[in-house]
């Protein structure tokens, strides 16, 4: 499952940002290194990015770099596996809805707070709700979770699909983790009935989440 990508000349462009913004951004870590695609085309090598992260991350830095430093700028766009925790009403009702978390996020609570993975993992989980024609049922719900809780972290940042299959007859649904870039070859009673970046869902997170600070 490919991601769209978009170049380096375009990105600039697009952005109306500076090749000397871009990468000192990239030297303060607030560009991750292996966003930097370089490939070879008939010019010969270029940088290319995916296109969906990229111009998110850079709307974010864009919109934030007056009132915070870089370093801070960096703090605030880390990774998933972050200490940030969030208060329960941050979040509930207009990032996660009080239904998904009335029924998975009060048992993920300490103190009345989530840890920030945790919240996006809710996140996630209510897309796929909203998105799936059935929705999940508490106990499909709760297994992914528990597979977003488990293995994210093992993926260690590498860019990944959450896939959702489902199969005919009879209807059953399975969600896998897929790393992106890898091909999938379900079987042909098999179809995919949802498919998410997460790491683009991370970025639409983020938004979310600083929109309101």
């Amino acid at each position: 499952m490919e991601q769209e990508l978009i170049s380096k000349k375009e990105l600039l462009e697009e952005m109306g940002i500076s090749y000397g913004q871009l990468y000192r951004w990239k030297r303060k870590r607030l560009i991750p290194e292996e966003w930097f695609i370089r490939k070879s085309t008939f010019t010969g090598q270029e940088t290319f990015f995916p296109k969906g992260l990229i111009v998110a991350r850079i709307g974010h830095i864009l919109s934030m770099k007056d009132d915070l430093s870089l370093d801070e700028l960096a703090g605030k766009l880390s990774a998933l596996q972050s200490d940030i925790q969030l208060r329960a009403e941050e979040i509930q009702g207009r990032i996660v809805s009080s239904a998904i978390m009335d029924r998975y996020g009060r048992q993920m609570l300490h103190d009345g707070r989530l840890a920030f993975a945790h919240a996006f993992y809710l996140f996630v989980a209510d897309w796929l709700h909203r998105v799936l024609p059935n929705g999940m049922t508490e106990e499909e719900g709760a297994r992914l979770l528990h597979l977003l809780t488990e293995r994210i972290p093992q993926l260690e940042e590498r860019p990944c699909q959450l896939v959702v299959l489902q199969t005919a007859r009879p209807q059953l649904e399975r969600v896998i983790l897929l790393l992106e870039g890898g091909p999938l070859y379900p079987e042909e009673s098999v179809v995919i009935a949802a498919s998410l970046s997460i790491d683009e869902a991370a970025e639409v997170f983020k938004s979310k989440l600083y929109a309101y600070e």
